[in-house]
């Protein structure tokens, strides 16, 4: 039946760009567990506080810049094939779009940090910060992505992983020295995105051509429903740090933030390498034969949600192992968030692909309107949650939202495929 519903081709070119993929996670994971313990040991809690929060600000500015274009470029490069005009027109007009959002982000950061008190206290750490928005923006991953071509994503990545640790150890010795983390981040994220541009240009002949004005407003029009999605995703996920650094204090958003980088890993290795190398694939099935696509749909979803099944009551059992391992010491404050956490990374698990799939649908509306729907009741949520419980109040909130989003969508899917499956 296996063999029925996915060719040996398409496990192969899946199954490459999963091994690429998986090895990229695997060494961004792996570094910050071995750079961790020795951050929050030389510059303290605190200040490792103080640059979660900082990087949580510039979170949304890299929102921003990508625009939805991960998924909606992504599916448009993976359908126009090897057309070369047409791969050029599209990602010149792409680039451009991201060139701008770029420059009015910087802007808008520059307003922030003069305009409000709490953001001019450790200014140069959302400044030197922002670098990582500009390698965002510079690297390509969306194309990569779309060509199926994700080893040039790995290899870039992991030399930059690399180079960053190295750097860490031998230029960072002291609590004064913690400008150099951001500082470090952002020259190597700039450094990658350059590398990964030139691969492009190089490996797929590219050409860059300057865009008409309704060639750019065409690109933001399709990616409108994607990029509100998106912020509105990150509303209810990137805003818990955010959240935190607001209404407490530093030591306190380092605690939630460590819980958090961990239970991230948890969710997302190896799942979304998975999810992001069957991408491109399942949107060409779908374009073929969409009984076929929603049958591997549904079977790699069972399979996703059985791992977890097996994985996470591992994981609550070995967490006080896990955080020691990661942060040199087993905060108890730490321990008792990722727990929580853990139920919010099994509904994300469980519903992980069944939503991206509705954009393989091409329902971006219902793709957009299921998480503006978790944003307008989980931010609010966040905020309430945290003034009353403090940081465990935004690991109770990321609880709930998620629960929800796992039953709206999951009945929406099903009415969804059933109404396919009878055309």
């Amino acid at each position: 039946m296996a063999a029925k519903i996915i060719t040996h081709k398409e496990r192969k070119i899946v199954l490459g760009n999963f091994i690429s993929l998986t090895t990229l996670q695997g060494i961004s994971y792996i570094l910050p567990l071995i750079v961790l313990p020795y951050l929050i040991r030389v510059i303290g809690i605190e200040k490792f506080g103080l640059i979660a929060f900082a990087q949580s600000l510039v979170q949304y500015f890299m929102i921003l810049t990508d625009y939805g274009f991960s998924l909606s470029a992504t599916r448009t490069i993976s359908l126009i094939g090897e057309h070369k005009k047409k791969t050029s027109a599209l990602f010149s007009s792409v680039m451009t779009v991201k060139f701008i959002f770029a420059a009015a982000s910087f802007i808008i950061l520059c307003i922030i940090l003069y305009l409000i008190p709490k953001f001019k206290v450790g200014w140069p750490v959302y400044i030197l910060s922002f670098g990582t928005v500009i390698g965002s923006t510079l690297f390509p991953v969306w194309f990569f992505q779309g060509k199926e071509k994700m080893s040039y994503i790995a290899i870039v990545n992991v030399v930059s992983g690399i180079l960053y640790a190295v750097c860490i150890f031998m230029f960072v010795n002291g609590p004064e020295n913690y400008l150099l983390v951001p500082l470090l981040g952002s020259v190597l994220s700039i450094i990658s995105g350059i590398l990964g541009l030139y691969i492009a240009f190089k490996k797929f002949r590219l050409e860059f051509i300057i865009q008409k004005y309704a060639d750019i407003k065409k690109e933001i029009k399709t990616g409108w429903d994607i990029f509100i999605s998106i912020l509105a995703v990150n509303a209810y996920t990137n805003s818990r740090v955010f959240a935190i650094g607001l209404l407490t204090n530093n030591i306190l958003t380092g605690y939630y933030s460590l819980a958090e980088k961990i239970a991230n890993i948890i969710q997302t290795f190896p799942m979304d390498s998975f999810t992001r190398a069957v991408y491109p694939r399942i949107n060409n099935v779908f374009a073929k034969n969409r009984q076929r696509a929603i049958a591997i749909m549904y079977r790699i979803q069972d399979g996703i949600t059985l791992g977890f099944v097996i994985s996470l009551p591992i994981a609550y059992f070995i967490t006080p192992w896990i955080i020691g391992l990661a942060c040199g010491v087993a905060y108890k404050e730490v321990v008792f968030t990722l727990r929580l956490l853990l139920a919010a990374v099994f509904f994300v698990g469980a519903n992980n692909f069944k939503v991206q799939f509705l954009l393989v649908c091409g329902k971006q509306d219902l793709y957009a309107k299921i998480h503006i729907a978790a944003a307008l009741t989980g931010l609010p949520l966040i905020f309430i949650l945290i003034n009353q419980f403090s940081y465990v109040g935004a690991a109770l909130a990321t609880v709930l939202t998620e629960a929800g989003v796992f039953i709206v969508t999951s009945l929406i899917v099903e009415k969804l495929t059933k109404k396919i499956a009878e055309k």
